[in-house]
């Protein structure tokens, strides 16, 4: 976006700081950066003797390997060493600074040229040395095991060229405005890419410029650790981190590799735990809002689709003081105006576009209202804010019941999701990206999808758009003629892993239990066995939220800065205190003259239908560069350097995730065609395989009526076990044997083994009598003459040997030559007078015929 120049090229700045190695003395912490190639190093030193404050000082000269070499040898003592990838940050509670380094990554994924990290282990190192000989303070010791309750050693990301917290069509477009503060309203934005000829000699000369890109602050989870760093030492030091989920597979087609990359990242504004984050603040973060991008690449294009999840924006709770399974919900604050909503929505018209798409899954009608009490909301708050928009810009509002639809008798809720997604994926389109010059396409809008915890019929809605969009970006790439894909196809399971892994994982992090409502739940072929475990996951699922959510809320408001520790007596420590809502509801008093009516920005609606974020694209800085081999921006060496690590190479990762689904046998190669065989399909027995046998048993539910409908989505593994019971009680289960679990040879081979006839058994017998006379060693030495001729002559007995050719009178004495025709002779012998005329003129006679061919190509 706002570059259509092919002559303009923006590359990403690569950190110059990718290993860190810290050694520890008694008064100084002495931090070595280097790059990639360890061939660049800069030194940082840290103070350990300064009391309760953090003295960092960097020194202003970048080393090369002698240089640095000789300053830790003249290190003093032998100080405790200590390799790490990178620097969290700094964090203080009441006595002293602790370091945080990354001691080890794993890479887990690759956007083009650019390798994506999860952390896999970190250290906490103390900076200030205790000098007194008073007793440490008594909180100092539970403040660190709360800051360590946040797991840093499983879904942290980070990447060392690639902005995380963007998505793949903000990052691919050219920027606008440099600067650390910028009003988009009145800076000036930087010249038009597409006219400007950059002072070059040659028309069509290629122009290279790298950036640092400003990161996306909501995203970045380690941002108040970084505070202590900001302005004091050189920028390639701040590694950002984010929290949510990143994996990435890949789709053989016919021995042509296509990699699916999918990228979740959970917002740090009004985060926590399922019950105590509820709803949205006042302004506009909603809980568990998580940010989800599905890219497919090919190694030269790239294709995007984003979509995000998040709880209801407006005030409503639960009360979990009374321990049952569903607490009432309720809301809390009256917004006649939907002003808490529209500041929502107007962030996400600001970073998306239009048109803003609301999936809202929740219940419909309920014989006591609990679910619908929110939806209600919901829909008013659109319809109000709606009236203040253009028409072709206004959001869109999609209901459905998942839950009841799944409870119907045939009901296929998959059925019904695909056609909603669609209906999306026309009206927000996607990113496409090519080679350099060609063109683009962009995804305008966004699908918002959310039930009441945004889990469970959430991840499985999102599944069933991300597998719509697969379609669509596969054929946007040329491997599909149609975007419609299969389930039970090796593409489609795929990416069912990468959705429930995916959904499993912001479960963990939000729920305390992996997902209790399976894809495989709502497309009704859920073993009968796997029911017994959504019913532990519920109780998982309930017992974290009554007796851990509280702490570990607490350790997510200490980790994000949301509450400072201090030792004066009017803070009080955490875990005393009542509440944490003024935490996340920070009073700020608004100083804007526009009236609430004006809930849009004019620059975000000038910039309608593109996201004004897009087409106004921010950086920290920008540098034009003369090389496009220089290594701050030399991702293709970054990426092959990086990979001489053998426990880092993503392609070992990859194949051991592709063999935990793959089949072991197949017939067709095709990973867009089912893979069910009908021997498997045709058992009756779901324990065995996976596929109910409920599916033309009538529902009781379907008997009651749309205003008793009182039962919840929670119920829905329930009532799958119980019909599954019924049904294995009255069927008898088909044997288990090898010929149900593997096709016939008939399928594979096309052939059969079957006992053979008389006569090839005569057949055979005479070719191993033939093999007996014919092999050497068969009679031995001692045998008699006599005895060995009789035995061959029995052998003998029914076999005739006669030649394959009738080769006359030709012996191995003399042969007679064959007769060779006359124009047979005088093709030959026109075909050895071709090379010495190869290049002579033809005749004149000839020229016709070779006029005639050629006015004849």
């Amino acid at each position: 976006m706002n570059n259509d120049n092919p002559n303009i090229i923006f590359n990403p700045l690569i950190s110059s700081i990718q290993k860190v190695v810290l050694y520890e003395t008694r008064s100084r912490l002495y931090l070595v950066g280097s790059n990639n190639r360890e061939t660049r190093f800069r030194l940082l030193t840290i103070d350990r003797l300064a009391l309760n404050r953090l003295s960092i000082e960097e020194n202003a000269n970048e080393f090369n390997s002698l240089e640095i070499r000789r300053f830790v040898s003249s290190l003093t003592g032998s100080p405790k060493v200590t390799s790490a990838y990178g620097v969290l940050g700094f964090v203080r509670f009441l006595e002293g600074y602790y370091l945080i380094l990354i001691t080890k990554r794993q890479c887990c994924a690759h956007i083009g040229k650019h390798l994506v990290y999860s952390i896999k282990d970190t250290v906490m190192v103390r900076v200030n040395e205790v000098t007194s000989q008073r007793p440490p303070h008594p909180h100092e010791e539970r403040y660190k095991r709360m800051f360590q309750n946040i797991d840093l050693n499983s879904n942290f990301y980070f990447s060392y060229s690639y902005d995380l917290t963007r998505t793949l069509q903000y990052n691919e477009s050219a920027p606008r405005y440099v600067g650390a503060q910028v009003n988009l309203d009145c800076d000036e934005p930087l010249p038009d890419w597409n006219t400007l000829t950059n002072n070059v000699e040659r028309t069509h000369e290629r122009v290279d410029y790298a950036f640092r890109s400003d990161s996306r602050k909501r995203f970045v989870w380690n941002a108040y650790l970084l505070q202590a760093m900001e302005g004091i030492m050189l920028k390639d030091w701040l590694l950002e981190v984010t929290h949510g989920y990143v994996s990435q597979s890949c789709i053989s087609i016919f021995g042509r590799r296509v990699n699916v990359c999918l990228i979740a990242r959970r917002s740090s504004r009004f985060a926590g735990t399922r019950f105590l984050k509820r709803g949205a603040n006042f302004q506009g973060d909603v809980a568990n809002e998580v940010e989800t991008e599905q890219i497919v690449s090919d190694g030269q294009r790239l294709c995007a689709f984003t979509q995000m999840r998040g709880s209801i924006p407006s005030h409503w709770s639960q009360d979990i003081s009374k321990m049952v399974p569903k607490p009432p919900i309720q809301l809390d604050i009256s917004d006649p105006y939907a002003q808490t909503p529209s500041r929502h929505f107007e962030r996400l018209l600001f970073h998306y576009g239009a048109p803003l798409i609301m999936l809202n899954l929740v219940k419909k009608r309920e014989r006591r209202k609990h679910e619908s009490i929110i939806s209600k909301e919901l829909e008013n708050s659109i319809k109000y804010l709606n009236q203040f928009l253009p028409p072709q810009h206004r959001m869109k509002h999609i209901h459905f019941d998942m839950a009841r639809q799944s409870r119907l008798s045939g009901g296929n809720v998959m059925e019904h999701l695909a056609v909603i997604a669609e209906s999306i994926i026309q009206m927000t389109n996607m990113f496409y990206k090519a080679h350099r010059g060609s063109e683009l396409s962009f995804q305008t809008g966004i699908v918002r999808t959310n039930c009441v915890d945004c889990l469970d019929r959430t991840n499985s809605a999102q599944f069933a758009i991300g597998k719509c969009a697969l379609g669509h970006q596969l054929e946007r790439l040329g491997f599909l003629k149609t975007p419609k894909l299969e389930f039970d196809s090796d593409c489609v399971t795929m990416l069912e892993h990468l959705y429930e892994e995916h959904g499993d994982t912001l479960a963990l992090q939000y729920g305390g239990s992996q997902l209790v409502h399976r894809i495989k739940t709502y497309r009704k072929t859920a073993a009968w066995a796997s029911q017994g475990n959504d019913v532990m996951q519920t109780l998982s699922r309930y017992y974290s939220n009554t007796f851990s959510d509280t702490e570990k809320q607490q350790s997510i408001n200490l980790f994000l800065g949301l509450y400072k520790p201090s030792i004066t007596k009017l803070n009080q420590p955490i875990w005393e205190l009542q509440t944490d809502y003024y935490m996340h509801n920070a009073f700020v008093p608004s100083t804007s003259k526009a009236p609430i009516t004006d809930w849009v920005r004019h620059k975000v609606r000038e910039c309608l239908p593109y996201p004004c974020a897009d087409a106004n694209k921010l950086v920290k800085e920008l540098i034009r560069v003369h090389s496009n081999s220089l290594e701050m921006i030399d991702a293709y060496s970054n990426y092959h350097e990086s990979f001489k690590v053998l426990l880092e190479h993503i392609e070992f990762d990859i194949s051991k995730r592709a063999t935990s689904y793959m089949p072991t046998y197949r017939i067709n190669f095709s990973p867009f065609q089912r893979q069910i065989q009908p021997s498997r399909m045709a058992r009756q027995n779901p324990s065995m395989t996976g596929q109910s046998s409920t599916g033309s048993m009538n529902s009781n539910s379907s008997s009651s009526s749309e205003g008793e409908d009182s039962s919840s989505d929670e119920e829905v593994s329930a009532s799958f076990a119980e019909k599954e019971a019924k049904q294995t009680e009255t069927a008898e289960p088909a044997p288990f044997t090898l010929a149900s679990m593997l096709p016939s040879m008939e399928q594979v081979y096309g052939c059969t083994i079957s006992a053979p006839s008389k006569q090839n058994m005569s057949i055979y017998k005479k070719y191993v009598k033939i093999d007996k006379l014919s092999s050497v060693g068969v009679y031995p030495n001692q045998t008699a003459v006599a005895q060995r001729e009789q035995e061959i002559a029995l052998m003998m007995r029914g076999v005739t040997l006669r030649p394959l050719s009738d080769y006359g009178t030709d012996s191995y004495l003399s042969v007679e030559p064959p007769t060779v025709p006359a124009e047979s002779q005088r093709i030959y012998a026109e075909y050895c007078k071709t090379a010495r005329y190869f290049n002579a003129v033809p005749k004149f006679d000839e020229f016709d015929k070779l006029y005639q061919y050629v006015q004849n190509l």
